[in-house]
Parts: C-alpha cells; sequence; structure tokens
C-alpha cells in the first residue's frame, strides 16, 4: 500500500489554465482538412471551421491556441491571409512537405475561431523571415479600436471591433530552422523586435522570447542574461519525446515493444529534469519585479509517420501510450505551475499527438483527448502540497506521477498516472486534518498499451466511472490498475 498524504490547507502555486494549452499550424492536415474546410462545405461548419471541432474543443475547455507555427511562422507573411479568399497569394510551404498554402486561412478565420472557442490567441511571430514593421502592423491591425489605415482595412475586411490580443512568441526555434541563430544574436534581435510590440487600445500584449529546445541550458542563460530589462513575459521550451531516442527512425505510434513503450515513458519524464534545470537559470537571472514564466509551447510524442501518409504531414496514430505521456506531462506541469504558466501540445488536430483526428466527415477523439477532458477540473485551481511514495520500475521510470490541486469550492482534484505495464497499487490516502473526504467523481482511462481509437471503433479507448475505492474508518484507498489515470474530484 502507497501513501498519498495531502495538506489540503498548504497551496504551493496556482495552476494557469494557459498550462492545458494547444498548437496549430499550418502543417499537413492540421489547419486544411482539419480545422478548416471553408464556408461551402457539406460538412457543418462555423465560419469554414467544422463544428464537430469546436465542440470538441470546447468540451476539454481548450484555454490558448498558439498559430500559425511552429517553423512556418517564420515564412508566413500575415498580409497574405486577410481579404477576399480569391485574391490572397498562393505560397509554397517550404517547411512541411513543399504544397501549396492557400492562405484561406488567416488572421480573422483564426481569431473568431478562438473568440468561438473562448480561449486565448498566441501568435507567433515571424522574426527570421519578417520584418519589425511587419509585425507591429500585425498586432495594430488586430487591436487598434481607431481609424488608423490598419484598422480601416481590417474593419473593410469585414470586423468593426478590434480582437484580444494576450500573447506573442517572437520568433520560433532561433537556434535551428528559425535561422539558425546564436544565441547572441537572438537576444540582440528581440530587443528590438519586443520594443515594437506596441499595446493599442487597451490591449496588453505580453511578449515571450524564444528558448531552447530540450537541455541546451546554454541558450536559456545567455538570452535571458542580455535581454535582461526588457521585461519579457516568459522564455520558451520545446521538448519531445521519442519512442527510440533516434530522430531518423523515431519508431512506430501503433505498434512497438515494451523497451519502446518505456523509452517514450523516460523521454516524457525527463520534463520535469528540463523544467528544474532550466528554471533554476531562469529565477538565478529573472528581475525580480518581473519574474519570467517558462512556456512549454511545444511538447508531445514524435513517432515516425504513419505508414502510406506524405512524409511531411507528420500524421500519426495516438494510443494508451500517448495518454499516459499527456498525463504524467501534465501533472509534471502542474507540479511546476509556480515557474510554468503555459504549456501548448503538439499539435490539436491531425499532427503529431492530437487530441483530434479526421477523415472527410468522420472525427475521432483520441486517449490523449480524454486526459485532458478528466484534467480539466485542474485548471486555475491551486497547487496542493502533497507527496505520493512511489517506486522506480527497471528501467528507471517511476511507476507513478500525480497532482492535488483545490478549486474554488473547496473540493480537491486528484489525478494519478500508473506508467507501470505489469504492476497495479493500492494507494491510502491522508490527509492532515483527517476530515473524512467523499468522492464526487473518479474516472479512469484503462487499456493496453497500444489501444487507440479508430473510424471503424471511435469509442475503444474512453473514460469510465471507476468504483475502485472504497473507504473504511474514514479512511480512503483507491486501486490504480497498470497502465491506466485516474482522475477524482474529492468533497
Amino acid at each position: 500500500m502507497k501513501k498519498l498524504i495531502i495538506h489540503q490547507n498548504t497551496a504551493l502555486s496556482h495552476i494557469n489554465r494557459e498550462i492545458y494549452g494547444h498548437f496549430s499550424e499550418h502543417l499537413g492536415k492540421c489547419i486544411y482538412d482539419g480545422f478548416y474546410v471553408g464556408e461551402s462545405s457539406d460538412i457543418p461548419n462555423t465560419n469554414g471551421v467544422r463544428q464537430d471541432i469546436i465542440d470538441a474543443l470546447k468540451e476539454i475547455k481548450i484555454p490558448v491556441l498558439r498559430w500559425p507555427g511552429g517553423c512556418f511562422a517564420e515564412e508566413y507573411h500575415w498580409e497574405d491571409g486577410i481579404g477576399p479568399k480569391e485574391n490572397r497569394p498562393v505560397r509554397i510551404n517550404t517547411c512541411w512537405g513543399g504544397v501549396e498554402e492557400t492562405n484561406a486561412f488567416g488572421t480573422h478565420e483564426f481569431f473568431n475561431l478562438c473568440e468561438e472557442l473562448g480561449c486565448e490567441p498566441y501568435l507567433a511571430a515571424n522574426m527570421s523571415g519578417g520584418t519589425v514593421w511587419e509585425m507591429q502592423s500585425w498586432i495594430e491591425y488586430i487591436t487598434y479600436d481607431g481609424n488608423s489605415s490598419l484598422a480601416k482595412k481590417r474593419k473593410e475586411n469585414g470586423r468593426e471591433q478590434p480582437w484580444h490580443l494576450k500573447y506573442v512568441g517572437v520568433g520560433n526555434e532561433n537556434w535551428g530552422g528559425g535561422g539558425n541563430m546564436t544565441p547572441e544574436f537572438y537576444a540582440d534581435e528581440y530587443r528590438k523586435y519586443q520594443t515594437f510590440c506596441k499595446d493599442y487600445s487597451g490591449n496588453r500584449v505580453l511578449k515571450i522570447a524564444c528558448g531552447a529546445g530540450d537541455g541546451n541550458y546554454d541558450w536559456t542563460k545567455k538570452v535571458i542574461d542580455r535581454i535582461r530589462g526588457t521585461n519579457p513575459y516568459g522564455i520558451s521550451l520545446h521538448h519531445y519525446s521519442l519512442p527510440t531516442g533516434n530522430w531518423d527512425h523515431k519508431g512506430s505510434a501503433e505498434h512497438f515493444s515494451d523497451d519502446e513503450y518505456y523509452h517514450t515513458i523516460k523521454d516524457a519524464v525527463y520534463m520535469d529534469e528540463l523544467i528544474e534545470k532550466h528554471g533554476n537559470i531562469i529565477r538565478g537571472l529573472e528581475n525580480k519585479h518581473h519574474p519570467i514564466a517558462l512556456i512549454v509551447d511545444e511538447w508531445g510524442v514524435w513517432c515516425d509517420v504513419a505508414e502510406g501518409t506524405n512524409p511531411g504531414f507528420l500524421y500519426q496514430q495516438n494510443s494508451m501510450r500517448d495518454a499516459i505521456v499527456a498525463a504524467l506531462t501534465l501533472n509534471i506541469f502542474n507540479k511546476h505551475s509556480d515557474i510554468v504558466k503555459m504549456a501548448n501540445l503538439a499539435q490539436t488536430v491531425n499532427v503529431l499527438q492530437s487530441v483530434i483526428l479526421t477523415d472527410k466527415k468522420e472525427l475521432i477523439k483520441t486517449p490523449t483527448f480524454y486526459i485532458f477532458k478528466m484534467y480539466a477540473p485542474h485548471q486555475d485551481n491551486d497547487l496542493i502540497d502533497s507527496r505520493l511514495e512511489n517506486d522506480i520500475l527497471e528501467n528507471g521510470v517511476p511507476a507513478l506521477t500525480h497532482s492535488v490541486s483545490i478549486n474554488k469550492e473547496r473540493q480537491l482534484v486528484v489525478t494519478i498516472s500508473n506508467a507501470s505495464l505489469e504492476k497495479s497499487y493500492d494507494i491510502q490516502f491522508s490527509f492532515d486534518d483527517k476530515k473524512s473526504y467523499s468522492v464526487k467523481e473518479c474516472l479512469i482511462l484503462h487499456a493496453d498499451k497500444e489501444a487507440c481509437n479508430t473510424f471503424e471503433n471511435k469509442h475503444y479507448v474512453e473514460p469510465e466511472n471507476y468504483n475502485g475505492y472504497k473507504t473504511v474508518d474514514g479512511k480512503l484507498s483507491l486501486s490504480v490498475p497498470d497502465t491506466s489515470v485516474i482522475s477524482l474530484i474529492l468533497e
């Protein structure tokens, strides 16, 4: 019997709802034939965006959506994507498959979608292939409530009132595909560009600097040291979990050995170390009056593409393994919610570890989708101090991860993941005040490691009500099966 000790009167940090964010790039079938089917499509839509996708994302309470990239952002020019669609230029998407980009989905389509979803828009601005003026003009076009030429152009294009814009990322992966810059050069460019991220008409833009990929701690240190005084809201971090650890042969999303399963889990758990070490650098260099947040705006499992699909489209299936990765990663983000203030799963629809897959009129919700639904009650709660006894599996992977938070109704939200393929655990709950909590809701997602939802069997992996708990003499205990995720609400 493992003990879960909960100090329910000790709040550690606030869990920003934006930790549960998502990422949509002009990549493969994420936007076109994913989100966007066009206003004339016979698939039910709102302003060209599939209504079933809108409904599904509302179901998981999507808090923020990042767009238009990713790598694509560094070759995107926003004026290509406004005005009558028949007049929008067709470009070549050199980042992803060399396909033609029609620009049918642009600024108006994205911001209208965010309004429909009730989520914050997060723009990735073109720093390598664009100009300071281009970025400043885009912000003015979006947010200025007046009669400047750009505001008039927005109105002529059908939007009278400005939109709200909260987050702007100044560049993307500038250490690699975003320009192959040195940290010193990027930092100097950031200082210039962020100066012209202007606030218009009461809208306040929070600026996010390009941070490191994985363990490039030198990048984080040099960039933050050089941009001090500009008061960025945050700096980004990217980390993908690879089944084999080999970028050339990442491994299958559908059929994999136990070793590949555990390697994926171990690579996902590495997120904890990355946040600890990058976080320590940030805390050591930041201005105490302007703390810098860590923004994990790309994360997830990256496998080889599904057989027979375009290699540049990054389409992969989504299994119970992905669900375990999502659950333990979200638990890690909750644990570090003192510094992690936003995260964006890559990517929302049809790309990498997506929450939704589509095929013509059909749509399926992946196991990862259901993790986000089960974890949504953590959004905007306070993280509670808690400790869970654990096992380390033979490969060095911790079997269990967990989070405990408290909401405004003083209910406790508990999430637990078990990555072991063989071993189940009984957990005894212990509370500071010896109060006897009752279970208001208990859900479980539990399946074989390769289990997927398919277009032939859409509901194969779904959460179910779970009664694997009991209260004896006022003490609550819970049975956690192997390869499972459990969420509880206690009151």
